[in-house]
């Protein structure tokens, strides 16, 4: 009787633990299958590498700052594999999945599915900021792109930066709405990154020194921890617009101005 009682105390273990490792590996099938999902550019020449758009790094910055996990799938914009087509047919990134199994594309859509999705840490930014600095990435690749001096794209530029000079000094604190990073810096950050490396590089090109609370506000931004684990190399910036530099004319400057319509979303 003991040694049958030992038996069968030894199958119910054995049925134990054969269920508990049957449920170890469905709940980590479901969390494969329901995980985030984000298709961002990979660098000009290196595929392997994280590339350099700005609307990606946003929707990266957005979920590293609410401390989401995602599995990050680099797409060479060169050469597009069949399966990003099928659920980005114009074949622009950054594209989403939430865990359902919907793709969803543009960085402003995105953001906006995220923070409802998790709402904490907030980065709602107060309506009456959420447009500071929006014209300056276009400003900037107009003058990037410029092959006239006297066309007043530099002017335009220093323009921008001028509002944002005179906005940071009046409510930077240190970031555009508060002492908070919020969505409009997240939006801002990788494009102010574009600006200071690509037009060094092209340009011979700084913002000019004068704008004191411009650079405080980069330098808060770039030391950011999601800041730096999101951002492309400068040399693969720099690989992306000379890229983009080899065929862009005037006359593409207006589709560059487009939101989301940069020339690595064409």
């Amino acid at each position: 009787m003991a040694a049958g009682h030992k038996n069968t105390t030894a199958a119910l273990l054995v049925l134990l633990l054969s269920l508990m490792l049957s449920l170890i590996v469905s709940v980590a099938r479901l969390s494969i299958s329901t995980a985030v999902e984000v298709c961002v550019k990979a660098a000009v020449g290196a595929p392997d590498k994280l590339g350099d758009c700005p609307f990606s790094q946003r929707v990266l910055l957005t979920l590293e700052e609410k401390k989401v996990p995602y599995q990050l799938k680099l797409i060479d914009l060169s050469n597009k594999p069949g399966w990003f087509l099928k659920i980005s047919p114009e074949g622009k990134v950054p594209v989403y999945n939430g865990g359902d199994g919907k793709w969803i594309a543009n960085s402003d859509v995105i953001t906006q599915v995220i923070e409802k999705k998790y709402p904490t840490p907030s980065l709602i930014t107060p309506p009456e900021y959420a447009c500071v600095g929006s014209k300056i990435f276009p400003s900037f690749v107009k003058f990037l792109m410029s092959k006239d001096a006297n066309d007043g794209s530099e002017k335009a530029l220093l323009y921008e930066l001028q509002a944002l000079e005179k906005h940071l000094k009046a409510h930077g604190r240190p970031y555009i709405s508060g002492k908070n990073v919020s969505a409009v810096d997240l939006s801002l950050a990788p494009k102010l990154f574009h600006l200071v490396v690509a037009l060094e590089h092209f340009k011979r090109w700084k913002v000019p020194e004068s704008l004191s609370s411009v650079h405080a506000y980069t330098k808060a931004l770039f030391s950011c921890e999601s800041f730096i684990k999101t951002k492309p190399t400068k040399e693969h910036l720099i690989a992306g617009w000379a890229a983009e530099g080899a065929r862009v004319s005037p006359r593409t400057h207006r589709a560059l101005l487009v939101p989301d319509g940069h020339p690595w979303f064409i």
